[in-house]
């Protein structure tokens, strides 16, 4: 009897290590993978899972695009950045990017990358010194491009249109002078 009983404890006690075990490598990854860049589902999830105060969102939107953004991706290490998607309403496709990057050479990918630039200009956005620049994007796509810098990060907003709508978008963005 005595030794059922032991045996039913050394088990019990293997059970409940491995489970310890289990958990603690499930554990690994998130906290060595925390602030890496991933998905998220909302604005307010990157808000509250990577303590990201300033996100930068356009209050004007065109009725062309879908919101919320089909895409969110973030990540605070190595740098925080933050990149938003939108669609098209009527085409589906991606029309305009927006992202926030505490880095300078940050390239949120060549998904709307300008391929040939046609015009490059210095822009007075808000106070702030902005670079314009309009060319074509893949697929023959007119494309524009507004990046400035806002606070300790640099915004870049790029859009299949012409140059007055990424302006008007852009400075939606911006609520005051600093």
């Amino acid at each position: 009897m005595r030794s059922k009983f032991l045996n039913y404890l050394i088990f019990v006690s293997a059970v409940v290590i491995l489970i310890a075990a289990v958990k603690v490598i499930n554990w690994i990854p998130t906290v060595v993978q925390k602030g890496s860049m991933r998905e998220y589902a909302s604005v307010d999830e990157v808000r509250s899972g990577l303590k990201i105060n300033d996100i930068y969102a356009p209050s004007y939107f065109p009725e062309s695009f879908k919101w919320p953004p089909n895409l969110i991706i973030a990540q605070t290490k190595p740098f925080t950045a933050i990149v938003m998607e939108f669609k098209n309403a009527r085409s589906g496709d991606t029309a305009l990017m927006i992202s926030q990057a505490d880095l300078k050479e940050f390239s949120p990918g060549r998904k709307m990358e300008i391929i040939h630039i046609k015009e490059e200009a210095h822009y007075t956005l808000k106070g702030r010194s902005a670079l314009l620049q309009v060319g074509v994007c893949r697929g023959n796509k007119t494309c524009s491009k507004l990046s400035w810098r806002e606070g300790k990060c640099w915004i870049n907003v790029v859009i299949k249109a012409p140059p007055f709508q990424v302006i008007k978008i852009s400075e939606s963005m911006i609520r005051k002078k600093d």
